[in-house]
């Protein structure tokens, strides 16, 4: 399988160079070439498999073209360590929990399948190392730093906005050492997430080290979240619930929807999806207006989704732009939500009081969608809880009145000492920073 760059000014690559590059040469995201779509009796059988199984079959469309079977079998074995079950909320309404992984976040698959995979690339290839750059709002960093850490030959920096993530994901990613650096940069996650596309576009930065970046702008990071919605959509069809499925996504960087998207283009009958904001909500401005106008990010108690660039974005404009008119096909599949503080607070306190079931911010910006989305009668909506409510206690803890329980994987985290380097945002100083190294 060949990649290709969305802004269709570089070379196609293969899967070994559009993962350990990250990003193509003319700035663009790779995509592949072809989908390959599932048939509909494979994807009937999918409520039979467990979520190994699951996840190998879908695998096997995306990467099997590039790597043996046993080796991916492996590869996707090592990854899934854990569960993402289907909860029932209220009515016809589920959560699909995928914070039972290390981290408590649904980015550990997406982060331990791109470590196993660059690993087994640099030891096919013999390099000697690979530097991998990480920008997070909050669960990224941790997801990738927990899934890569002593893995031989990387070297990984993780690059936060200082005071914009919760004391616990903070937590998980800067307590590690080893080969896991911490960067607390001086500004939003945009500034980092512009200094991690800098580095890369940087001659001599790439000739002093080999980079690459395991944010959702590389392949081997949000292919893997399509697993996710094969394995809900199995979970449901056990049920008899899976037809008119209506799929809700706290959407930031919007890697999440995108691999949903690449897994409907596969076959999977999703009836249509709605991506949820915050206040940061330039693609629901996209939706109402037909235009695409970045700007900078706002805070949010929803941190993780505090993206007012989101790299994905163009993703999602070459998956739906084959007939000239993306805006068009993108508005009738996908519909979008904005929630603010004050909306989210208000929807986690009345779904606690009346179901007892607890909310974090960004899975409440989620299940509201689906409220206001108003479903009909034969659908079935089903929202992304993309990480444990106590990776943001404080916040939860207030707007419930409650004192949520801490689970040991996160008390874990906690007891360690923390590790950072102070960094300004301007490329000049990250630059120069890099080149010491």
């Amino acid at each position: 399988m060949k990649y290709y760059s969305t802004n269709k000014q570089a070379p196609l690559a293969s899967l070994e160079e559009a993962v350990v590059k990250g990003l193509a040469g003319d700035k663009g995201l790779y995509m592949p070439e072809h989908i390959r779509p599932l048939d509909k009796d494979t994807i009937s059988g999918l409520k039979n498999k467990s979520f190994h199984e699951i996840a190998c079959t879908a695998a096997q469309a995306f990467f099997g073209e590039d790597i043996e079977p046993e080796t991916l079998d492996a590869i996707v074995r090592d990854t899934l360590s854990f569960e993402t079950p289907v909860v029932p909320v209220r009515d016809n309404i589920y959560s699909l929990e995928l914070f039972h992984g290390p981290t408590l976040a649904f980015k550990d698959v997406g982060g331990r399948f791109m470590a196993r995979l660059l690993g087994y690339f640099i030891k096919k290839e013999g390099l000697k190392q690979v530097n991998v750059l990480v920008a997070t709002s909050g669960d990224t960093g941790s997801a990738v730093a927990n899934g890569f850490l002593g893995v031989p030959g990387i070297h990984v920096y993780v690059l936060y906005p200082k005071g914009k993530v919760s004391p616990i994901q903070e937590c998980q990613f800067t307590t590690l050492g080893q080969n896991i650096t911490a960067l607390e940069v001086d500004g939003t996650f945009d500034d980092c997430q512009a200094l991690v596309k800098s580095a890369f576009m940087d001659e001599e930065l790439n000739r002093h080290m080999k980079l690459t970046s395991a944010n959702s702008i590389n392949v081997a990071r949000f292919l893997p979240q399509s697993f996710y919605y094969f394995n809900a959509y199995a979970q449901l069809d056990k049920i008899g619930k899976a037809d008119q499925l209506i799929v809700s996504v706290p959407s930031g960087n919007f890697g999440n929807i995108t691999a949903g998207l690449f897994a409907h283009r596969m076959g999977l009958p999703i009836k249509r999806f709605v991506a949820a904001n915050n206040r940061n909500d330039v693609f629901l401005e996209y939706l109402h207006t037909g235009v695409y106008t970045p700007r900078p990010s706002v805070p949010t108690i929803a941190n993780a989704m505090d993206v007012g660039d989101p790299s994905n974005f163009a993703r999602i404009l070459d998956l739906y732009g084959k007939n000239g008119n993306p805006h068009a096909e993108i508005s009738q599949l996908i519909s979008g939500y904005r929630f603010t503080d004050e909306e989210i607070g208000a929807t986690m306190k009345q779904v606690y009081n009346e179901t007892g079931y607890v909310l974090d911010p960004h899975g409440a910006c989620g299940y509201q969608a689906l409220i206001d989305n108003k479903l009909a009668p034969n659908e079935t909506g089903l929202f992304l809880e993309t990480a444990h409510p106590t990776k943001f206690k404080g916040t939860v803890d207030k707007i419930l009145d409650a004192d949520i329980e801490i689970p040991a994987k996160l008390k874990a985290f906690m007891q360690g000492e923390k590790q950072s380097v102070g960094m300004e945002k301007d490329f000049e100083t990250f630059k120069s920073y890099l080149l010491a190294q």
